[in-house]
């Protein structure tokens, strides 16, 4: 299975240290080595950055490790195959524009045979999370036409989230640049920094960054990962079935499909 790594925050933030601890995962303390990529939203535009090599060998992930990119929303993923081939084009996240935004999504688990609705959206490689994200967009698109609050929109993300769900194992985050959305089918924590920071150690590399010196007392940075990424805090685990809807470091709307 794949993991997953998302961000929300009130102040464009780095992700440095978080995405040290995961890339590890990609290959050197864990089996993920099938590719990785990382999003960060930067306005409405979005960097983003795949490769399908194995994160922890991987120099595109180095650089984007000695390169502190600042976002207030990032999604990142580490992949190990089950559905669809070794390659760039099966590397998550993915990406679609939808009313006028880049909306990127990345997907932990497997849906078997799943194929979905192509009306718009149709899939570039051959995975199962690529089809459940085009489904999901032909699904919003449908049922909404015109731009809506994401408000509006979570009862279709919800509803089409349970419904992956019923057929396999369906965490995933989602964005527009604006929110981020998390679903979770088995695994899936969470932890919201705020004042008085402190100082937290990476589980599977030698690091430790104490916040204090790197924060203002007005700052909220939330970040969501399949497993618990530092040794010394407490991160909270979701329910199966549980999701949430995080903007700006805060959660906005939470519940239990």
């Amino acid at each position: 299975m794949c993991e997953l790594l998302g961000m929300s925050a009130n102040v464009p933030t780095d992700i440095v240290f978080s995405f040290t601890g995961l890339i590890q995962r990609g290959g050197r303390t864990g089996p993920h080595r099938d590719g990785w990529g990382i999003g960060f939203y930067e306005g409405r535009g979005l960097r983003l950055f795949q490769d399908p090599a194995a994160s922890s060998e991987s120099e595109v992930a180095n650089l984007v490790r000695r390169y502190p990119i600042k976002s207030e929303v990032v999604i990142g993923h580490i992949r190990q195959a089950n559905v669809g081939k070794v390659c760039l084009a099966n590397t998550h996240p993915f990406m679609r524009e939808m009313w006028g935004r880049n909306w990127c999504f990345a997907h932990n688990g497997q849906l078997g045979d799943f194929t979905g609705s192509t009306n718009f959206y149709q899939p570039i490689g051959d995975t199962d999370s690529e089809a459940a994200f085009c489904d999901l967009l032909n699904r919003i698109r449908g049922a909404f036409p015109e731009p809506v609050p994401v408000e509006q929109l979570l009862p279709v993300l919800v509803e089409a989230c349970a419904g992956y769900r019923a057929r396999g194992v369906f965490n995933c985050m989602l964005s527009d640049g604006d929110w981020l959305f998390c679903f979770c089918s088995t695994k899936l924590v969470h932890i919201t920094r705020r004042a008085p920071f402190g100082a937290a150690r990476l589980k599977d590399v030698d690091l430790i960054v104490d916040f204090h010196t790197q924060t203002t007392p007005n700052d909220v940075v939330t970040v969501i990962a399949t497993e618990a990424l530092t040794e010394n805090e407490t991160w909270n685990r979701y329910a199966p079935g549980q999701w949430a809807l995080w903007r700006h470091g805060e959660c906005t709307a939470h519940g239990q499909s």
